[in-house]
């Protein structure tokens, strides 16, 4: 055991501290995160080791990196996810889990002083070598460029490397990725109508209430039986169901319920009657069948659907079970509208987002006002509500005009 320093008054020096008595001054020695030894002076030593601590927390907090422009991009996104303290648990799960998969093991490791524009271009041209969509590439930008614009606001680097990156990368694709488009009424109708095959029933219920209420896939999955009310002829959209990554750095999902991450999530919707129908028809087969949802999540219980085991659907699961039956109705129609000899209406692939821009679409072919449309759909910005209205309002136009022209109005 070392032999025990103390000071002219005999308090017992810890390590790294010492008394200079020609002075009269305490000086604490330490050795900073490039090697290099420090020093800090106080005559005062309840004040020195006032600054001893925060020379530790600073050590453990990578500030000394971090502000020397030493710090790997990890950490500094690791710094700006802890900022956003108004993320729901779901998202910033989801978020770490993308910036982990694509990023953390690979250029993640990169100095973020030392990345340059052609750095990340090359990075984001790899990911879709891969085989990655431009849309997830888009989707870890979304994670990567408000990285490195914090650095730039903390002064840690001059410029944001990933300025602009995203347009190159577009720019260089080989034409323009189709838009989602709704389902056309005919389309929506054809594929409704071949729910009703034995086959395919037990989801007709849920598919109606999709495409006649425009309900987020997150909100379907947590709708209660006791949101339902007939009396007044609504549903209560209260709560979003997710399934993702149980904790950040963990591969297996688990569901998570939330309230909607606006305060324009929360909205009654009326039911058509149709939709009506629909819930009363899944309310009939449960009944007779014996099936519940058997799963409690959070203290809520009683959700209006389930898989065939009483558990939660899930997007994915839902997503198959459409393409399932797009492809399905497709092959048989082809067959159908040769031996007629008619065109065969093709339904195109589509997805639960697909699903609520229809309902949106069908929305405003019958109503004009703006904020009628935004409050049932539930968008926080108008101005995706209005995106939209302008889209079909195009397609009347066109209509309108086809119209006119073999009409005698010129």
């Amino acid at each position: 055991m070392g032999k025990v320093r103390r000071d002219t008054k005999g308090r017992v020096l810890h390590k790294g501290e010492s008394y200079k008595a020609c002075r009269n001054t305490y000086v604490y020695s330490y050795t900073d995160a490039f090697g290099k030894r420090r020093y800090i002076y106080d005559q005062d030593l309840g004040k020195l080791r006032e600054r001893e601590k925060q020379v530790m927390k600073d050590e453990l907090d990578g500030i000394d990196i971090y502000a020397l422009s030493k710090s790997d991009l990890n950490f500094v996104f690791d710094r700006y996810i802890e900022t956003k303290s108004e993320l729901r648990s779901s998202t910033r799960s989801n978020y770490v889990f993308t910036y982990n998969r694509y990023v953390r093991k690979g250029f993640g490791k990169k100095k973020i002083a030392d990345i340059k524009y052609s750095d990340v271009l090359f990075f984001y041209n790899s990911l879709l070598r891969e085989g990655l969509s431009v849309s997830t590439v888009e989707t870890v930008h979304g994670l990567i460029h408000p990285t490195f614009q914090m650095a730039v606001r903390d002064n840690i680097i001059r410029n944001n490397p990933s300025d602009n990156v995203i347009a190159e990368i577009k720019k260089k694709q080989k034409g323009r990725p189709e838009p989602r488009r709704a389902l056309t009424v005919e389309q929506q109708e054809a594929f409704l109508k071949f729910i009703e095959r034995p086959e395919y029933i037990r989801w007709r219920p849920m598919f109606i209430v999709m495409f006649g209420t425009g309900v987020r896939v997150g909100e379907l999955i947590a709708l209660r039986w006791d949101d339902v009310n007939y009396e007044e002829n609504k549903i209560s959209i209260r709560h979003d169901i997710t399934y993702c990554p149980r904790v950040e750095h963990d591969s297996k999902c688990e569901y998570k319920i939330e309230a909607p991450k606006t305060a324009a999530g929360l909205r009654d919707i009326p039911l058509l009657d149709k939709v009506r129908e629909a819930l009363i028809a899944e309310k009939n087969y449960q009944d007779e069948n014996g099936i519940r949802n058997v799963m409690e999540l959070d203290g809520f219980s009683g959700f209006v659907f389930c898989n065939r085991f009483g558990n939660f659907h899930n997007q994915a699961s839902i997503n198959r079970e459409i393409k399932r039956i797009v492809n399905d109705y497709n092959a048989r129609e082809e067959v159908n509208a040769r031996r007629d000899g008619r065109k065969p209406i093709i339904v195109p692939g589509f997805s639960c987002h697909i699903a609520r821009h229809t309902f949106c679409t069908r929305l405003c072919e019958n109503e004009t006002n703006i904020k009628v449309i935004q409050t049932i759909m539930g968008h926080n910005d108008i101005q995706t509500t209005m995106d939209i209205y302008a889209e079909v309002s195009e397609k009347k136009q066109q209509e309108v005009f086809r119209k006119l022209n073999t009409s005698n109005i010129v």
